[in-house]
This record gives structure tokens, sequence and C-alpha cells, in this order.
């Protein structure tokens, strides 16, 4: 059966400001000094497990250009380009489309009668994953991925990966874990998904030993997902549908600038994970942050004496809590109250810890 992955990588990195920008955001770039930017790092924790035609990145358009810089073994026809942001479910319905249609080009079926249920040649288990997470223990993670796909090649569920909570965090959702999928170790029906807590429920569900975070990590087969789609976001659904034989063609980009702003914005979690009859978790510890905020990144970095942490890539050079600048690039700092940052001019980025893992950023305009 054929293994797919699908990269989304069309964020703007807004809350990595000023370091991420509209024009080159947080995926594009080396933070931890590796040479590798977040997106480098995600295709090629991959490459294990899926071959690399069948990696695909969805994107904004203006962006195809520099993922094809930083992962030249990709073809063109592989990034796909979205002509207006529209959130996780129509870049994944993009993307299951487009698999459909190069399916049934390549061997010859019409994809509007094409049996996606039964025929084996159309068989294709799909792993979805955001460009910008961080993920610490590589090799654990590939035996996760694995072992997940191999669960929803025999399943037709869709499966999401939770992480086991170290903290009481208020950032991320949570997944509530019910029974063991019989004879799958970690591997659990959902009984609930819940927003980002406040402080004293996140204690609640990390005791309870019954949540996990919900990561936005994706698996599922072809034929599950489509359907899915189909039956929880109908209006998603048609709109694909008015020439579904244009995908996986030479007119593909086309359609998809007629379709896709017509598209719902709306995401995957909403529109079809918190509706569907058949939601399974796999619980997994590998190391991961989402690298959401420059508190997460904080979180990940080394430390001095007085807890102030400095990163440094070829990129740029940023100091948290500390009062060094590059005068070349604007700073982010996290832990420092902004009087304390060098009045230098241009702007500067300030994170003060709440003590609860959350981190308020304010923009100050420094003058000379």
């Amino acid at each position: 059966m054929n293994n797919y992955c699908v990269i989304m990588a069309g964020g703007i990195g807004s809350r990595f400001w000023p370091f991420s920008r509209n024009n080159r955001p947080k995926q594009f770039l080396d933070f931890f000094g590796t040479g590798r930017s977040l997106i480098q790092m995600t295709v090629d924790r991959f490459r294990p497990l899926v071959p690399i035609e069948n990696v695909l990145i969805v994107t904004n358009v203006m962006y195809r250009d520099m993922i094809l810089e930083q992962v030249p073994d990709l073809k063109k026809e592989q990034v796909l380009c979205e002509p207006a942001r529209r959130n996780t479910a129509p870049c994944i319905e993009y993307a299951v489309m487009h698999i459909k249609g190069q399916l049934c080009q390549q061997y010859g079926l019409d994809i509007r009668t094409a049996d996606f249920a039964n025929d084996s040649r159309l068989q294709a288990n799909i792993v979805v994953a955001p460009s910008d997470h961080l993920i610490v223990q590589e090799q654990r993670f590939v035996e996760t991925i694995r072992h997940g796909l191999e669960f929803v090649s025999s399943h037709d569920t869709l499966l999401t990966l939770g992480m086991k909570p170290t903290r009481p965090e208020t950032g991320y959702g949570y997944i509530q874990k019910a029974q063991e999928a019989e004879g799958w170790e970690d591997l659990y029906k959902v009984k609930t998904f819940t927003e980002k807590p406040n402080l004293e429920l996140a204690k609640v569900f990390v005791e309870s030993s019954e949540f996990l975070w919900n990561s936005g990590i994706f698996l599922w087969n072809l034929r599950t997902i489509a359907g899915a789609i189909q039956t929880y976001l109908p209006e998603l659904h048609t709109a694909f549908m008015t020439a579904p034989e244009k995908m996986g063609t030479a007119e593909e980009d086309n359609y998809i600038q007629e379709i896709f702003p017509i598209c719902p914005n709306i995401s995957i979690d909403y529109g079809v994970m918190e509706k569907a009859s058949s939601v399974h978790v796999q619980q997994a510890d590998f190391g991961w942050s989402d690298l959401g905020t420059w508190g997460s990144l904080y979180d990940l970095s080394a430390k001095d004496e007085k807890q102030n942490a400095t990163e440094r890539s070829g990129a740029a050079r940023r100091a948290f809590g500390s009062a060094e600048r590059n005068e070349r690039y604007d700073s982010g700092g996290v832990g420092q109250r902004s009087a304390d940052m060098p009045q230098t001019g241009r702007t500067t980025d300030t994170a003060d810890s709440d003590g609860r893992g959350t981190y308020l950023r304010r923009q100050v305009q420094l003058i000379h």
C-alpha cells in the first residue's frame, strides 16, 4: 500500500515576529543553528517512512520557490499552492484530491467512478503534519508513525497523535482517551476533544492521566478521510467535485485558483475530528514541541545562571531574557521587562512569563 506524507506549510508564524516575517516565515528558518530549517527537518524525519516522491507540501503560493530551493529533490508538482488561506480542512482536502487524481491518472481511471473502497491499486495511507514542529527523539518518532500507519492501513478510523503531557500546559488543546484498541499498544478510542484549558483545569487533566496534548499530527487511509470530509464537510467536498478530473493533471493549478477561495475557512479538528464516529488517538512521547511562541522556544533552549537563553543561527541572533542585541536584526526577549532592554532603536520584542507557560508579547518602539 502507498504511504504519503502531507506537510502543512502555509502559516506566516506571526507569533514569532520579528524574526518570522510574512515573506520568510518560521518554517523556513534555522532556529537552532543546525544548518537546517524547520521544514527541512520535517521532510528529513519522514524520509525513512515515505518515498520522497510521495511527500506533498501544501503552502501559500508565495512560498513555492522557497520550498523548492530548500528541498531540491521535490518536484514542482509536489508543492500544492493555496491561492488563499483557508485553514487545515481545505488544505487536507486539497491534498486528498490531489492523491486521488494522481492515482487515477496513473491507472487510467475516472476519478468520479473509481472504486477507492475496494480497488487495491487505489489504497493509500496518509500522515499529515505541520512543518514547524520540533521532534527531539527522531527514531522514536519514526517508530511511532510506523505503528500508526500500520493501524490505519487495517482500520477505517481517523487517528491523531496525542502527546503525553509533562506539565499543566494552557497553550495546547487536550484529547481525553477512552478504552484501548484491542491488540494495539498505545492506541485508544477518543472520548472527547477539549479546548485550551485554564491552569486549574490543565492541572486536573495532567493528574488524571486520561488526557493527552493535541499535537495536530494525523494519520488515516485515503478512503476514510475522503469519506469523512464528504460526510461532515459537504460544502468543502462539493467545491472540489465541480471538475475533479482536473486533479492530478496540468489543469490542477488553474482549477485550484477557481475553487479554493470559495472553500469554507474551517479546521479539520472542528470540521471533522470532533464530529466523526470513529476517531482514535495514539499516545506518543518523543520530545515534541509545536514551537508556537517565543516562550516555547525559550523552554527548549540552554540557559545561563540567570535563566537567560540565547539562540544563534545563520539567519539572525535572538536573545531571550538577555541584554544582548544584534544591531542588524530585531531581537526577541523572553523573561525580561521591556525597560531592561537596551535602547538602540528599531523594534524590540519582549515577553514576560505569567508563571503558567504562557507568554505575553509586547512590541516596544525604542528611540535613541
